[in-house]
């Protein structure tokens, strides 16, 4: 499993470059403090409400969050706990259908209603697809072509190498600033967040001497409780700006949303939530979680050897060379890696990077392996890929089942009932701006939860939505502004996010017993932190009449 906890070698090389960009959050930490008196009580005494802590390591822990971990591992093995939602699932599938239950889609006003899975109809699709839903489950596919990439770099020795040089260089105490800036902005290239920047993390805070599962836990939060925040325009941020169009010409057909609209707020949020992240993984996951002492073995932090250097020189060349070429692909107007749109956001350098990270890796871990002589014929390049594959027993195991049960729960229309059902009750609720967007956001963390994808879901309640605030006087684009932040708040603690199982195995490597209430102990902080501060934000930006975007208002003018 080490191949999948070591990962990314690509940025290693321009750590202490994106450290020197970041060591002003610091002096903003400080500032954040001092300013907001409310929030530093919140911050002070919520440890000691959750946390009550004792030093008598025999006795069980106490708190909130230790009673949350406790009860979520008391549960059956992951795998049989996805198994038993399945089962669920179909039960539910049964009874809605049996109570009629429906409900009216907002776009095609098209009846929706509950599709019975134990019907004979349901029954034989659950039989004929339950390969393909093994086979086309995402991030499987995914994961597969990245460790064949990644196998080669461990194997070789460049991961260790490169963790190493980055961290003889790099100021302990940037550290976890870096993990949750780089996982943020790591959303940018697709899921490569989730493949290499939290296993890398975990091995960072192990090489320091410092709990290898904080470093996951922070690096997570970054990635995936930190989706939509970023200083770069993402993939996400044109399909939500299409849905949003359509959306806003429910009541103004000419109106259009730009994939810009949310730059500004979303690249100040990125800040706030790197700041906000360091201080709930300082004040709360580290004292909560301690010394690491499993059995996994930290690497110690050396100078490299001249061999070591040279291949890192030529490992970092090897890189060059691809970003050269992509550069090449993608600068010119009429570049060759350009999307159908002559774009890049839709070009396949983002929208499919796991095949260009497992290029990359590969070639310059190869290139890594020879130098040092690690390599000494061809075949060892493919028998590093094949020890990356042996640690992926377990993971293939627990995404069979976590599969089933995504696909029958969208083949039942029960997520898609309670976006429907859901959002119609808050619109008849009539209540003014600051609680509609406050329970707005807070329905749209809750309906994540059982529904993982961001566009589905506001393809189902932006129609809503949308024209509510245009109603009311206010944007589209603040609406959506509202729902990426809702939706990004408990990516970290919802089993129907896609990389969830994924994030158990890494857990598991340096934890057997860690399991859901590990993680979701860990991770609850972070999304209860970062609601608090990102919605105080939001509101703050509104009250401050701060445009969202470049050209994006926040008030709409019937």
């Amino acid at each position: 499993m080490s191949a999948r906890i070591r990962g990314r070698q690509s940025s290693l090389g321009s750590k202490s470059a994106g450290c020197m960009q970041v060591l002003s959050i610091i002096d903003c930490t400080k500032l954040f403090q001092k300013k907001f008196l409310l929030y530093n009580i919140f911050m002070y005494f919520c440890p000691k409400i959750f946390y009550q802590m004792d030093n008598d390591s025999t006795k069980p822990k106490k708190g909130f969050f230790n009673f949350v971990e406790r009860t979520g591992n008391a549960l059956p093995h992951p795998a049989l706990l996805f198994g038993l939602f399945a089962l669920a699932t179909l039960v539910l599938s049964g009874i809605g259908s049996l109570l009629g239950w429906y409900g009216a889609h907002p776009v095609t006003n098209e009846d929706v209603a509950v599709v019975n899975l134990i019907s004979r109809e349901g029954l034989h699709r659950i039989i004929l697809e339950m390969v393909n839903n093994y086979t086309g489950f995402a991030p499987l596919g995914i994961v597969m072509v990245a460790l064949l990439g990644i196998g080669v770099a461990e194997t070789s020795g460049l991961i260790k190498a490169a963790i190493n040089a980055m961290l003889v260089k790099t100021p302990a105490k940037l550290i976890t600033i870096m993990v949750f800036f780089t996982g943020i902005i790591s959303n940018v290239a697709s899921d490569l967040g989730y493949l290499l920047v939290i296993p890398l993390a975990g091995a960072i805070f192990h090489s320091l001497g410092r709990n290898p599962i904080v470093g996951m836990s922070a690096a997570f939060a970054g990635v995936s409780g930190g989706f939509s925040a970023n200083i770069f325009i993402g993939t996400i941020d044109p399909l939500l700006a299409g849905l949003s169009t359509e959306a806003a010409q429910i009541i103004d057909p000419d109106y259009y949303v730009l994939p810009t609209a949310n730059y500004y707020f979303m690249a100040v949020s990125t800040f706030v939530i790197v700041i906000t992240g360091v201080i709930v993984t300082v004040k709360w996951i580290e004292p909560r979680m301690g010394q690491y002492t499993g059995d996994v073995e930290r690497e110690s932090i050396v100078q490299s050897t001249d061999a070591e250097k040279k291949g890192l020189r030529r490992a970092g060349l090897v890189f060059l060379v691809w970003f050269i070429l992509l550069g090449i692909g993608l600068v010119p107007e009429s570049g060759i890696l350009r999307g159908n749109d002559s774009g890049i956001l839709n070009s396949p350098v983002l929208r499919a990077f796991i095949s260009l990270l497992f290029l990359m890796t590969a070639t310059a871990g190869a290139v890594y392996g020879f130098t040092v002589g690690k390599f000494k014929k061809a075949e060892d390049v493919i028998t590093g890929m094949n020890d990356s594959f042996k640690t992926l027993a377990s993971y293939l195991v627990l995404v069979f089942f976590a599969a089933q049960f995504v696909a029958w729960f969208r083949w039942s229309n029960l997520g898609t009932l309670l976006a429907i059902n859901g959002a119609s009750a808050l619109q008849n609720a009539n209540i003014g701006l600051i609680p509609l967007i406050f329970i707005f956001a807070m329905f749209a963390a809750f309906l994540n939860l059982f529904m993982g994808s961001a566009s589905a879901k506001w393809a189902i309640i932006g129609p809503i939505f949308v024209p509510i605030f245009m109603l009311l006087g206010y944007s589209p684009e603040l609406s959506q502004a509202v729902y990426r932040v809702g939706d990004s708040v408990t990516n970290i603690i919802t089993p129907m996010m896609s990389f969830f199982a994924l994030i158990i195995v890494y857990y598991q490597k340096y934890d057997k017993k860690a399991g859901i209430g590990t993680i979701i102990a860990c991770m609850l902080p972070y999304s209860i932190a970062f609601f608090i501060v990102w919605m105080a934000l939001l509101i703050g930006w509104i009250m401050l009449k701060i445009p969202l975007g470049p050209g994006t208002p926040l008030y709409y003018m019937m």
